[in-house]
């Protein structure tokens, strides 16, 4: 991967966290969404989502100055990942469906898209090393 992919791809990222929450929590005005999952997606938990998206944007031009913030990215993905595995088998994710659709979509997709960019930022990490 080349750098102005790899800067991309944090662009990607923060742009995931910040438009995917204003999106799907409808401006923060989505109970369900809050309702779902109370500690992890409460509206304070969605405003440091998108906190991390500006934290991956920051760094976009200069994550391999930085090589070790993405592998603390990795871990924070890590840690969304479990969280959605575990929400993913203790919840029915039909019910959220008929509540709300925008919330539906935002459990069913919010752990794919996280995987996606724990691997990225795993790679982002190894390919920063020094030479």
């Amino acid at each position: 991967m080349n750098n102005g992919l790899i800067s991309k791809g944090f662009l990607a990222a923060g742009a995931a966290n910040i438009l995917g929450v204003l999106l799907f929590s409808k401006a923060f005005t989505n109970e369900v969404l809050n309702q779902a999952d109370p500690v992890v997606m409460s509206n304070f938990g969605l405003v440091m989502i998108i906190v991390w998206g500006l934290a991956y944007i920051a760094v976009a031009q200069s994550y391999d100055k930085v090589r070790w913030l993405s592998a603390v990215f990795a871990l924070e993905k890590l840690v969304y990942v479990v969280m959605w595995v575990l929400w993913m088998s203790n919840n029915d994710i039909g019910a959220l469906y008929n509540q709300d659709l925008f919330a539906g979509i935002f459990y069913t997709i919010y752990g794919i898209n996280d995987i996606t960019f724990l691997l990225f930022f795993v790679w982002a990490f190894w390919s920063s090393k020094p030479k």
